[in-house]
């Protein structure tokens, strides 16, 4: 406020407006709130306000201001030393409060996680539909039985397949015939030898 005050008579100073000491001190007295009012009528009682300057006015409506902020503080303290007792019952209240929030909170998140999966299935379940809806090869069975990876027959698996089997006895008859070829020539060699 003081340099907000000074400020504003500084410029009508400028401007060739002056005011006499006694008509900026009662400008400044005027515009304070109720709360100043006991300090407004001490300072006007108390001195002759023609030979107080503008700086001790400051000065003393400032201590004011500082007394009365440490008046506030320690009622504060006070209040908080007195309402132990009460804080401690109303915070059993609020603690059932803060646990009935706590229990809507996670009900809503368990909700929001429901729907969440709820939806993700049923985008599954669309897209499982799409995936059978597909046009069939002509001769396709339309029945659910498996189907072989090896000869895509419906019918069976792979390792029940009988064209993976004959293959199977193929190689093996292949194998065998090259095993008796190479012992012959490593026995013959060996004899030879």
């Amino acid at each position: 406020m003081q340099k907000r005050f000074t400020y504003i008579f500084n410029h009508l100073a400028s401007l060739g407006k002056i005011f006499p000491n006694e008509d900026l001190i009662n400008k400044v007295l005027r515009c304070l709130s109720r709360q100043w009012q006991r300090k407004l009528t001490a300072i006007v009682e108390s001195r002759d306000l023609t030979n107080m300057s503008l700086d001790t006015l400051f000065g003393k409506l400032h201590e004011h201001e500082m007394e009365l902020m440490r008046l506030y503080q320690h009622e504060e303290n006070d209040k908080k030393k007195k309402g132990i007792a009460l804080k401690a019952s109303s915070s059993s209240i609020q603690e059932e409060s803060d646990e009935e929030d706590l229990n809507e909170i996670e009900e809503d998140d368990d909700f929001k996680f429901f729907v969440k999966r709820f939806n993700k299935f049923m985008r599954n379940k669309r897209n499982q539909r799409k995936s059978n809806i597909n046009p069939k090869k002509k001769g396709e069975d339309s029945s659910l039985a498996p189907k072989c990876y090896e000869c895509d027959q419906p019918g069976h698996l792979r390792f029940n397949c009988p064209v993976l089997k004959r293959r199977m006895e193929k190689s093996n008859k292949r194998n065998l015939k090259k095993e008796r070829k190479k012992i012959k020539h490593t026995s013959l060699g060996k004899i030879m030898t």
